[in-house]
């Protein structure tokens, strides 16, 4: 196992654990945090499911999924998750996700988290594409790709279902070549 740890400016990154239930289910189980998800607010117990499936991925060989808590350098408080899932049939390009707790946003930890994403995607795992997937309506994801890089490609049409209805989503990603590792993040 690969243990993960990565630090910027503000934020950290590091393997979930089984403590960080609470911290995850504040932003998987609140309704405005997952407002813009692909899925409805989680239980307790699908969160602790969801850090059980996290640390046996970890354990595997290749690993594909890398799922970090998302922590505050200010105070050392788990304020979010972020995903990262290297697809099986194209090994250099990966997906990532993330979610902040709503008392965190509109301070630019969003665009932060991308980059330390980025940055960990490029420079550690040697990836060559990274993308991810966002709500149409959900103007602060876009902003924070935009500005940590990531290039919007497109929309995909009824992508989802979430609260029962079909959603699309858009797309937006950064490619190795045209990463600007030198920011600070």
């Amino acid at each position: 196992m690969r243990h993960v740890e990565i630090s910027g400016k503000r934020l950290r990154l590091r393997e979930v654990t089984t403590t960080d239930v609470d911290a995850l289910h504040a932003v998987y189980g609140d309704p405005t945090a997952t407002e813009h998800l692909p899925f409805d607010p989680r239980t307790r117990e699908e969160v602790e499911e969801i850090v059980a499936q996290a640390l046996e991925a970890a354990r595997a060989e290749p690993r594909r999924l890398y799922v970090l808590a998302v922590i505050d350098l200010d105070d050392d408080e788990a304020i979010g998750v972020a995903r990262l899932h290297i697809e099986a049939d194209h090994p250099h390009s990966a997906e990532i996700g993330l979610g902040l707790r709503p008392d965190h946003w509109g301070r630019g930890m969003g665009t932060d988290l991308i980059r330390l994403m980025l940055m960990f995607g490029f420079r550690d795992l040697r990836l060559h594409r990274i993308w991810g997937a966002r709500s149409p309506a959900n103007t602060a994801a876009q902003l924070a790709m935009l500005v940590a890089g990531m290039v919007e490609e497109g929309r995909i049409r009824h992508h989802v279902r979430a609260r029962g209805a079909w959603r699309d989503s858009v797309v937006h990603s950064a490619l190795e070549d045209e990463w600007e590792g030198h920011r600070d993040v």
